[in-house]
């Protein structure tokens, strides 16, 4: 960074806390002094300040943007229904936000965030973490070097524990959306199925999930995306409370060979050097540092920070944390109208609340 900056954490005890510790990223961010916290619960503010190193709590973050000098404020908690309001206040105020994925509980108010931080010319990145991750970035360049041929296909899988199925898919979905997005590109199209039980939804099975992140579906997903350069992805999820959590990940088909990434910040990878089955070769585990993804948070800061420097728009930006948010909402459209949804989408409400209405 070419100076110093002057940040703030936001954050909400009890009531989606501070997220995956955004303020412990932005806290170890060399170029940033974290000067204050807020938070309406005062034994989590002063948790959170002695955590961070700042000076100043407040009760009310409007209050803390009142006063403060501010250059960059993390916005926390990881429920949906206070991001709005926070993001916009920031934005007000002249922040560049780092905010808690998911972004928005539907694409209309994540549409008004993204327009407000780009008519005040501030920055605003999402937590998706993995795209700064320089073992993703390896795996990326691997594709561009084409070491699996053209790109064809890929193949994405929840991480299917008792959140199966809708909570899995906006909860850690929007990870692996956002990742096949990194990898593929841009998204033309799309189908998707949402069942209970092996049926498909109606309205009855419209529920908020165990905290709120918007309404939510199903206990088993399966879905389609045509990407404009004609690779496809599909993406699944189901209850699986028995060994919940190994499927997590994704493959990416080549036609000279494939790549299998394990886990949300890829702690694992492997190669397989064949676009078939072939019974005289084998994966192949691919030598990578693997950086925790906490440190991701980390690599953010700097990334959103020299965005506003330099004029780039953040690697995990609000308006890809949109895009990624349009994947997921785009499932429950397609289940809803029984047909593709051209991305993007034209019904910017959420569509469980269509079809609950």
């Amino acid at each position: 960074m070419s100076e110093n900056y002057r940040g703030a954490a936001i954050g909400r005890t009890g009531q989606g806390d501070y997220g995956h510790g955004l303020h412990l990223g932005m806290a170890a961010a060399d170029s940033v002094e974290v000067v204050a916290v807020a938070d309406p619960d005062e034994a989590g503010r002063a948790k959170a300040a002695a955590a961070v190193g700042a000076g100043r709590t407040y009760e009310k973050y409007e209050e803390m943007l009142a006063y403060e000098d501010l250059d960059l404020v993390t916005v926390g908690p990881r429920w949906v229904d206070c991001h709005e309001d926070m993001v916009l206040a920031c934005i007000e105020a002249g922040c560049h936000v780092y905010c808690e994925k998911p972004m928005a509980p539907s694409l209309v108010v994540g549409d008004r965030m993204v327009l407000a931080a780009e008519k005040a010319g501030v920055k605003l990145a999402v937590a998706h973490q993995a795209v700064y991750l320089p073992q993703v970035r390896h795996v990326k360049g691997m594709i561009d070097n084409g070491e699996i041929g053209e790109l064809q296909a890929v193949f994405v899988r929840g991480k299917q524990d008792s959140r199966g199925g809708g909570e899995d898919m906006i909860v850690l979905g929007t990870h692996l959306f956002n990742l096949m997005r990194f990898f593929a590109g841009e998204v033309s199209w799309m189908s998707g199925q949402v069942t209970v039980n092996g049926k498909e939804i109606g309205a009855s099975d419209v529920r908020e999930g165990r905290e709120p992140i918007g309404l939510i579906a199903g206990d088993r997903i399966d879905s389609f995306f045509f990407f404009e350069n004609g690779v496809r992805g599909f993406f699944e999820t189901k209850v699986f409370p028995e060994g919940g959590g190994k499927p997590y990940g994704m493959e990416l088909v080549g036609d000279r060979g494939r790549i299998a990434l394990r886990g949300g910040g890829v702690s694992e990878a492997h190669l397989y050097p064949d676009a078939v089955w072939d019974p005289a070769r084998s994966w192949r585990a691919l030598r990578l540092e693997p950086i925790p993804l906490g440190d991701g948070n980390r690599r953010a800061v700097l990334d959103l920070l020299d965005s506003a420097e330099k004029g780039h728009e953040p690697a995990s930006s609000g308006r890809d944390a949109l895009k990624a948010l349009e994947m997921i909402l785009g499932v429950y459209e397609s289940q809803i109208t029984g047909a593709r949804v051209p991305i993007p989408m034209a019904n910017r409400e959420h569509p469980l609340r269509q079809l609950v209405s």
